[in-house]
């Protein structure tokens, strides 16, 4: 029952007594003395009498008052429910927490936390309702773990969001939430939709805007457009960033006036846009600007790329998106020369390069060393621009001596380059680079493969392992990519490492332990590929099922 301090009562603290109070204890008596004490040693008695007081007055001191009006029904979620077996399934990974082992050895047992994102994302693609009674424990873990957010969110549905509006500490699920769980106006009602846009909460806007965006680009443009002059800068920015969501031609009167808009974060994601439309004006002129830095020498033995990077940031460059002043230890003509490139559409290289293709291009040498500054553009453009055959050009062949490939100047952005491809060209990539340079290498890029591995790449990584296992190697250095394998190799893989269970012979130049903590992780591996396979089988049928057997 909610019950309000009764005006007048007798004895009743006076206004933001107990703030008094507070505020005297974190500051201690010495600096502060308590209201209706006497400063010495004494005072942190009588602190803790006023506070005692103060404590049976917030408690006594109250009224009752009417009730609260009470909340309306939580709203009817129409997905099929979870398979029963499933559904205790979920109970026991909700109900897994961390260790407080201190960090010790895992032991055997899968970790079952690691496992839930994966569970939630089967759950969410076969169409599955949560049970009611599971809904704040979803938002519980998705409290605790910003990544499991947006699948807990899906899955949980409306009683989520419903949930959310009375307990403040999911109140972040009506952020995540488009709308925060306002339903939307539908398509056909332009009244309806404009009223939402000019009187909505921020939240919401960015919701409506981004729900129509996916189905009528041009709509959310103009709509946008109509409330744009007045918009506050950080907001222009998140809603200028709804455009990414397709992208086409027809966004480029509408971006060119973002040039000059007064946001220096603005200006710059507006020319990103631009810069990804090859046919743009913007990209145009970038071309012809880094088309003047970058040539082809032929007076040498070998064709060469001649380098002349800017020696200045004009306006035009400026307002085109180029950051004038360079990060702390970059040169200003490199950095420069770097936006430039970045910014150029890759498809009017060959021509200006005597009609080379992009893996003969990056087999170009450069001169005066500008040939990392170049490739690592490039790189940057590859990933804008979503080419996949300049990122093949870039990456090189997997089993190159030099790991880290003819373009790409680090792991980043290889991995970067990695998703430009699709899945079995990045999985069958991954799987000659471990093949060539082993594990140590390869943990980013693995993190971009798609789940679970695909064959080659699952058998690369297992035989990588054991190699690493017979080599006598120090085993918690692969600790991260077992604990990956774990979540990523497909379960049919568990047979493969049945002989890899024991524990091996030593060698003399192995680490202490080595060998059994080999086999434990092993036997670790085995169990949790082996579990998850019976979680996809427990999604897979809605029929009742024997109940799920603890790990």
């Amino acid at each position: 029952m909610n019950r309000t301090p009764a005006p007048g009562s007798v004895g009743s603290p006076a206004p933001g007594a107990w703030e008094e109070l507070v505020t005297a204890a974190l500051l201690g008596t010495e600096r502060r003395t308590p209201p209706g004490c006497e400063p010495g040693r004494e005072a942190p008695v009588a602190l803790l009498d006023a506070a005692a007081v103060q404590t049976v007055r917030r408690r006594a001191g109250l009224r009752a008052a009417r009730a609260a009006e009470r909340p309306q029904p939580a709203p009817e979620d129409p997905r099929p429910p979870l398979p029963g077996v499933a559904a205790r399934r979920l109970t026991m990974l909700l109900a897994d927490r961390p260790g407080g082992g201190g960090g010790g050895r895992r032991g055997t047992a899968p970790d079952l936390m690691e496992l839930l994102p994966q569970w939630l994302a089967t759950a969410n693609a076969r169409g599955f309702a949560a049970p009611p009674e599971t809904v704040p424990a979803l938002l519980d873990a998705a409290r605790g773990r910003t990544d499991l957010r947006p699948a807990a969110l899906s899955f949980a549905g409306p009683r989520a969001v419903w949930l959310a509006r009375l307990n403040p500490d999911w109140r972040f699920a009506l952020r995540a939430t488009p709308g925060g769980g306002t339903a939307l106006p539908p398509a056909g009602d332009p009244d309806q939709v404009r009223e939402l846009w000019q009187e909505g909460l921020f939240a919401e806007r960015v919701a409506l805007l981004g729900a129509l965006r996916a189905r009528e680009p041009v709509a959310a443009r103009e709509l946008l457009a109509t409330t744009w002059a007045t918009e506050r800068a950080e907001d222009r920015l998140m809603f200028l960033d709804s455009l990414r969501t397709g992208l086409a031609p027809e966004d480029e009167p509408f971006l060119e006036q973002a040039l000059a808009d007064r946001s220096r974060n603005v200006r710059a994601t507006a020319a990103e846009l631009l810069s990804a439309l090859p046919q743009s004006a913007l990209a145009g002129r970038m071309a012809v600007r880094a088309g003047a830095c970058v040539a082809l020498d032929r007076t040498r033995d070998t064709p060469t790329l001649a380098v002349e990077a800017p020696h200045e940031c004009d306006a035009g460059m400026e307002r085109d998106g180029v950051v004038a002043k360079a990060p702390t230890g970059r040169g200003e003509r490199s950095w420069w020369l770097g936006q430039l490139v970045e910014a150029a559409p890759l498809g009017t290289w060959p021509a200006r390069l005597g009609g080379r293709t992009p893996q003969e291009i990056v087999a170009l040498p450069v001169t005066d060393d500008w040939q990392g500054e170049l490739h690592a553009a490039w790189c940057r453009a590859a990933v804008r621009q979503r080419d996949a055959e300049w990122s093949r050009a870039l990456l090189g062949a997997p089993s190159a001596p030099e790991a880290g490939g003819p373009g790409a100047v680090s792991l980043a952005e290889r991995a970067k380059l990695l998703g430009r491809l699709d899945a079995a060209e990045r999985a069958e990539w991954v799987a000659g680079f471990i093949a060539t340079h082993g594990l140590s290498e390869a943990f980013q890029l693995l993190g971009v493969c798609a789940v679970p591995w695909a064959e080659p790449l699952g058998r690369a990584v297992v035989d990588a392992l054991e190699i690493a296992r017979d080599a006598g190697s120090y085993p918690w250095s692969f600790s991260g990519v077992m604990g990956l394998a774990e979540r990523c190799l497909d379960p049919s893989e568990a047979r493969r490492l049945d002989g890899l269970l024991a524990v091996p012979d030593e060698r003399e130049d192995a680490s202490p332990g080595a060998g059994e903590y080999w086999a434990e992780a092993f036997q670790r591996l085995v169990t949790t590929l082996r579990l998850r396979g019976t979680m996809a089988e427990e999604l897979a049928s809605p029929t009742v099922m024997a109940p799920p057997q603890a790990p």
